[in-house]
């Protein structure tokens, strides 16, 4: 499956595609109707872009874009536009996260305008964690805005070409907008209808929590079929692996969000080796993510179990039918031929 005709240069997005909001390459995948996949960067806690680098090479080859996280669960790593200045670079598709939490709105608009000059072409929106549950509980929050009115106010830049204050852009950002979605959050009849304001304040895509409770997803997604917004919106179902049964369930009882049903626990502890079962459960949960109506792709989180992201994707044939451009190949690789 071909997407790409012009040579890409790292560093430098490809033209803007008539109806297309960004240049970037993961809304030229999800508009082509394949299965998109993007996996979470972990920051380093340094100041060494070698570090950055060498987490990156680990998804080289098997995502569509990668996300720069922006201080995921209020602890305090290096910057998610930090991240993207790096990487993009050398050529990465790059989805930036916004915390509401750790900026108003002039440092929110003043990040996405530098974002996107230096080729950034997807924002995801956040309101944010509680600065509580981080490493600094003592630090002020912001939340001048939350994701939805950061999303209104980003898509006012993009289309209307004017900052907040109503002052006019010379030239606006090109970006593809995202939110998070958390489809398992009670009440579960709340999730679609938030699902929609979202969309409607401008979400283009939205990358939901962990999906480890099929049923429940399947639940999910058939009310937001009913209710057209799979037409409206690109939609990545969250998967990751588990490395045991015992955090499994630590996970289960202490992250708001997250249900782990009790048949994968089972599954986990009656293994030998619960490790590799944990990516052995993720690739199945792909596998049946796929067959979903309204599912556009999957997104991956594998906290401290990065490494095995390229296997998890090519043992699950997310990629079925097409290669993604190699960044280490050379400076002008086309990515669709790489």
């Amino acid at each position: 499956m071909k997407f790409d005709d012009e040579p890409l240069i790292p560093g430098e997005n490809l033209p803007l595609r008539p109806g297309h909001s960004s240049p970037g390459r993961l809304e030229r995948v999800l508009r082509a109707g394949a299965f998109a996949v993007t996996a979470e960067i972990a920051p380093p806690d340094s100041a060494d872009p070698e570090d950055v680098y060498a987490r990156a090479a680990l998804f080289d080859g098997v995502v569509d874009a990668m996300n720069a996280t922006d201080g995921s669960g209020a602890n305090c790593h290096m910057s998610s536009v930090g991240m993207c200045s790096l990487l993009t670079r050398r050529g990465y598709a790059m989805v930036m996260q916004v915390s509401a939490r750790d900026r108003n709105r002039i440092a929110i608009q003043g990040d996405v305008l530098g974002a996107s000059a230096m080729g950034v072409s997807n924002i995801l929106c956040l309101t944010g964690d509680s600065v509580g549950v981080g490493d600094h509980p003592e630090a002020k929050p912001v939340f001048d805005l939350d994701c939805m009115s950061m999303l209104s106010m980003l898509r006012g830049m993009r289309d209307q070409r004017h900052f907040l204050s109503g002052r006019v852009l010379t030239n606006p950002p090109q970006v593809f907008l995202g939110a998070a979605a958390n489809p398992f959050g009670p009440p579960l009849d709340y999730r679609p209808l938030r699902l929609a304001k979202k969309v409607a304040a401008g979400a283009q895509f939205v990358q939901t929590q962990y999906c480890f409770d099929i049923d429940v997803f399947k639940d999910y997604m058939r009310v937001v079929r009913d209710m057209g917004l799979h037409e409206k919106v690109f939609i990545l179902a969250g998967v990751g692996p588990l490395a045991s049964a015992k955090s499994a369930e630590w996970i289960r009882s202490n992250v708001l969000g997250v249900h782990i049903p009790d048949s994968i626990i089972r599954r986990l502890s009656g293994a030998e080796k619960q490790k590799e079962e944990g990516v052995n459960i993720c690739i199945d949960m792909i596998r049946e993510l796929k067959d979903i109506a309204g599912v556009s792709g999957v997104h991956l989180m594998a906290y401290r179990q990065e490494h095995r992201v390229a296997e998890i994707v090519q043992r699950s044939d997310a990629l079925a039918g097409r290669e993604l451009w190699h960044p280490g190949i050379a400076r002008d690789a086309d990515p669709a031929t790489s």
